[in-house]
């Protein structure tokens, strides 16, 4: 029997380490469900009505695909497209759009010719539990900030809600 250990180490861990390094076959991810989705998109379309602005939220799962829009009265046809790009790109840049855009002049032309992704401010991440569920974006205040704002507004509205998610 071999009395190095170090030996014996090394050789345990080059026989676990196929396994750790092999990807999973099924994979298990968190996402926003639709109820969650409808009133995140509700609260904050009523939150800008409030302010005296008619806009369009969207909000999009964890690989941007769509899961609500709602689009108030007034509100123009293309903020529905804008909302949905400001999301994908929360989505994309993992932060506050508004941030991402500061951060990131450098490239923001770039990011602009990427179909679906727009670098404006008014795109927030939805995190529960420290996982990126979703982004919600949007679109028809005179301002990206008051879109942040509305976004943000809707996000504090369902912060219990958010918090205790599962």
């Amino acid at each position: 029997m071999n009395k190095n250990p170090l030996l014996l180490v090394l050789l345990v861990v080059l026989v676990a380490l196929p396994a750790t390094i092999q990807a999973a076959d099924v994979l298990e991810q968190r996402n926003i469900g639709m109820e969650l989705a409808r009133d995140l998109a509700s609260e904050a379309v009523l939150a800008c009505r409030k302010a005296g602005y008619q806009v369009a939220a969207v909000v999009v799962d964890r690989d941007a695909n769509l899961r609500a829009v709602l689009r108030d009265d007034l509100a123009p046809r293309f903020t529905v497209e804008i909302a949905r790009r400001k999301a994908n790109m929360a989505i994309m840049g993992g932060i506050d759009t508004g941030e991402l855009v500061r951060r990131r002049a450098d490239i923001r032309q770039e990011l602009n010719h990427i179909d679906g992704l727009i670098m404006m401010e008014g795109g927030l991440p939805v995190v529960v539990g420290g996982y990126r569920v979703g982004a919600i974006g949007i679109s028809g205040a005179p301002g990206g900030d008051k879109d942040a704002a509305c976004a943000r507004a809707a996000l504090e509205a369902l912060a219990e809600r958010i918090e205790f998610a599962e």
